[in-house]
């Protein structure tokens, strides 16, 4: 085992120094190769998958799922126990917040009948705390990261029932900055659970005798040295009803194409540049994105259940339903990291309009809430409903 964690310190470490040179090549890069490699990858799923023959948003629970379940929450559990002590444990996934902040969900008045659902069902505003976090489950430097990012949007004053009970008004909407999520469902997830619990998370993806390597290509096109969390693009990975037989998935698209430089490269900047970019950068002016959504029209070719296969925009194009706005602000206090380090999201904080689907949402039910539990006990954060009035001067 010690041999084991040296080698994959080493792969780490290469990593991290391909961090600081990133910048210089990667926008050629992904210009010339990304999508033609990502297709490639994505054929070769795709070859090993079997069409189920079901019918659109229908779902197919996998062969002991709950036991996947209860080892991924296990693992999670024991290595939040491991790295922190009470008063200072993080969240298990997604786990360092770059910063929680204020805006508006604007729906859109033009949208056809087919997306008028949930809570895009007319043309209104809703107050949002949005988070913008890093991927987990450590809080390394920035620069020091796998190069993913995460984007957590809090509706409130959200009317109608919802399908927890712990927040009566929000509606919440998740995405990491990778069009496809780490594993294909939870049975897969539980491995590299297993191998994180281990200290050898890299040896998931690249064992001979279990190989993830095209997931790993996958999830390695998109991951970067991130220039700022208001600088890039995030997709829901996995699928969420908008109305009952319809599925969909969603993307969320800064409408500036301004890049920041990252500080001091290739040296090294500072540990949390990423949050001082946005407070710079927020200090000075608005931000927008669109949030758009893709229908799924082709059960297979658009799986519910496979969380590694990217549903072609050939197939359904992505359509702009609302506009996510972000007004000059200063988030940075210590108060308002404070609340924002409290805030829990889940996506089965929803109405039932946007029942999340898939094996990897079906899993988030339960882990989401046991491990948020854990948190807040060790903590002695009791959850709380935001409301949108928090004030922190």
């Amino acid at each position: 085992m010690t041999l084991l964690k040296l080698v994959h310190e080493a792969l780490f470490m290469l990593l991290k120094v391909e961090r600081r040179f990133d910048p210089f090549f990667r926008p050629g890069f992904d210009a010339l190769f990304q999508e033609p490699l990502a297709r490639l990858i994505q054929l070769l799923i795709n070859l090993r998958r079997q069409d189920e023959g079901l019918q659109l948003a229908a779902e197919n629970p996998l062969p002991g799922e709950a036991a996947f379940l209860d080892s991924i929450i296990a693992d999670m559990a024991a290595y939040m126990r491991d790295h922190y002590t009470p008063g200072t444990y993080e969240r298990a996934g997604n786990t360092k917040t770059h910063g929680v902040v204020r805006g508006e969900f604007v729906v859109r008045t033009d949208l056809p009948a087919e997306f008028r659902k949930g809570v895009f069902s007319e043309p209104r505003t809703f107050p949002a705390w949005i988070r913008f976090g890093g991927p987990g489950p450590a809080t390394p430097p920035d620069i020091d990261d796998v190069g993913v990012l995460s984007i957590g949007i809090k509706l409130m004053g959200v009317p109608g029932p919802k399908l927890l009970e712990d927040e009566k008004f929000s509606q919440d909407f998740t995405g990491i900055t990778t069009p496809i999520f780490t594993t294909p469902d939870v049975k897969e997830n539980a491995k590299l659970q297993a191998a994180s619990r281990k200290g050898l998370p890299l040896f998931y993806f690249i064992s001979p005798f279990d190989s993830h390597l095209l997931d790993a290509i996958m999830q390695g096109l998109w991951a970067r040295t991130q220039t700022s969390p208001l600088e890039t693009v995030y997709w829901s990975c996995v699928p969420y009803l908008l109305g009952e037989g319809r599925a969909m998935q969603y993307t969320v698209r800064p409408k500036s194409r301004t890049r920041t430089r990252v500080p001091r490269l290739p040296f090294r900047p500072s540990e949390n540049y990423l949050r001082e970019t946005m407070a710079g950068t927020l200090a000075q002016r608005d931000v927008e994105f669109n949030f758009l959504m893709q229908l799924q029209t082709d059960p297979h070719r658009m799986p519910i259940e496979n969380a590694s296969v990217r549903w072609p925009e050939k197939l359904s194009p992505f359509v702009p339903v609302a506009t996510l706005q972000i007004p000059r602000q200063k988030f940075d206090s210590p108060a308002q990291l404070a609340f924002a380090h409290n805030l829990s999201y889940n996506p089965w904080h929803c109405v039932p309009e946007h029942r999340p689907l898939g094996n990897q949402n079906r899993g988030r039910f339960k882990i989401y809430q046991e491990l948020s539990r854990l948190r807040q006990s060790m903590n002695n954060t009791p959850h709380r409903e935001p409301t949108g009035d928090e004030s922190f001067n």
